[in-house]
């Protein structure tokens, strides 16, 4: 390999391709393994992310070469088995990062922000340099960033790692460039100590983001470890729907307690998907789908659906009702298209082109009722009105496929070897 030095943190996220340029997945983390007599550690492989979220080992031996851009594998042939870290192993992001080590020249306390592999002559990588910040003084002020030798540390050992209290700010900062639903799938697999602590350093948004691609046990797990008045403001800051889903996972002092936490126009909807069961059209809606009113024109629901923030599928279709135009809503006229919206001038009414022939799903529709509806005419979004003609909220496909796959799909694959 003609790379002689690379920092964990710049190989986060780096597409990992085959011998023949086949994509295997994205580098998630190292894993390196401390040793007692202080030496630098030996770097044993990559943590990587297949398409799937499936996290996989795979050996350093494997690695043919190391670019800026992306890693490549002298071998298309990888284990599918799930990555699971051993007693003596430790991840150079998910753990190294922010833990506390001893500048051995000064005596100063300091904080690793990076760490470097270096290959040596046997072909092994270690982690020969360590970049470290340390704090001096009486009120710990940050000091210049430094790179020094591993030698030049007392750092600590996995027993260490895995007690002592660690900053999460340069993890954080690694995950401001993933998805949530990656930085979700890297949570899971940390140590619960180090979840918490990032989970603590994330903010509410932030948080909210990925609380809801985690796995049930998971959410339950961290929204417990936070504090009530946190765990309100980050109920508030996640889509109703999800919100409803995880509170109806506690118990119903605990469901209550937070519900009142939360602010009134917050809570209000989530109280509503609540009173339905989990499984049909009310309980999977969320109540926040694209609403016009009927003298909105086309140009108005266009800049809607332009909203970066919106899902895909919320995305396809705009819903064209009379005031009020929260949910519950005036009397609902009917859906337009995203497609007929691209058709249409600008400047006409999306009242004149709504899809009046399609029917509505009903808030006690069953699953199957709704998967019929989706697979009878080939939408990714569907109404849910009342018999009043209010609208109620809307349906998702990723809803739907959320509540149809198995327990545990999310870290679900085959296990095996396979040439990806």
């Amino acid at each position: 390999m003609a790379t002689t030095r690379v920092f964990a943190a710049q190989l986060v996220g780096l597409p990992v391709f085959g011998p023949d340029g086949e994509s295997i997945g994205k580098i998630g983390d190292l894993v390196a393994g401390l040793r007692a007599d202080g030496a630098p550690p030996r770097v044993l492989g990559l943590v990587v992310e297949l398409a799937t979220r499936r996290r996989i080992f795979v050996p350093m031996l494997r690695v043919a070469g190391i670019d800026p851009n992306a890693v490549t594998l002298a071998t298309g042939l990888v284990n599918m088995r799930h990555f699971t870290q051993r007693e003596q192993e430790t991840l150079v992001i998910g753990q190294l990062l922010d833990a506390r080590v001893t500048v051995l020249q000064t005596g100063h306390s300091a904080v690793v922000v990076d760490a470097a592999m270096e290959p040596t002559r046997t072909r092994d990588w270690v982690l020969g340099r360590i970049a470290v910040r340390e704090r001096t003084g009486r009120l710990s002020r940050r000091g210049p960033l430094q790179v020094l030798e591993w030698s030049d540390v007392r750092a600590p050992g996995v027993t260490e790692l895995a007690g002592q209290p660690q900053d999460a700010h340069r993890l954080v900062a690694v995950f401001e460039t993933m998805r949530a639903a990656d930085v979700a799938k890297a949570m899971e697999d940390l140590p619960p100590k180090r979840r918490y602590e990032v989970a603590d350093a994330l903010d509410d948004e932030r948080l909210a983001d990925v609380i809801e691609e985690l796995s049930e046990n998971a959410q339950t797990d961290l929204l417990s470890h936070l504090d009530e008045e946190r765990a309100a403001d980050v109920l508030e800051a996640m889509n109703p729907d999800d919100a409803a889903d995880l509170l109806a996972e506690l118990s119903e002092p605990d469901k209550d307690r937070l519900l009142e936490l939360m602010e009134p126009e917050e809570s209000a909807p989530v109280k509503r998907l609540l009173e339905y069961s989990f499984d049909s059209a009310g309980g999977l809606m969320t109540p926040e789908p694209i609403i016009v009113s009927h003298d909105s024109t086309i140009a108005e629901a266009l800049a809607r659906v332009r909203n970066p923030d919106i899902t895909p599928a919320l995305a396809s279709m705009v819903f064209v009702c009379r005031p009020p135009s929260a949910t519950p809503t005036g009397r609902y006229l009917g859906l337009v298209h995203i497609q007929r919206l691209l058709r249409e001038p600008p400047s006409t009414l999306a009242a004149g082109a709504v899809d009046r022939e399609l029917t509505s799903l009903r808030p006690g529709d069953s699953l199957v009722d709704i998967a019929r509806y989706f697979a009878t005419y080939n939408l990714v979004c569907a109404p849910v009105v009342d018999d009043d003609e209010h609208l109620l909220g809307a349906v998702t496909v990723d809803d739907v496929l959320d509540h149809l796959l198995p327990d545990g799909w999310r870290h679900s694959a085959y296990e095996g070897v396979t040439g990806a």
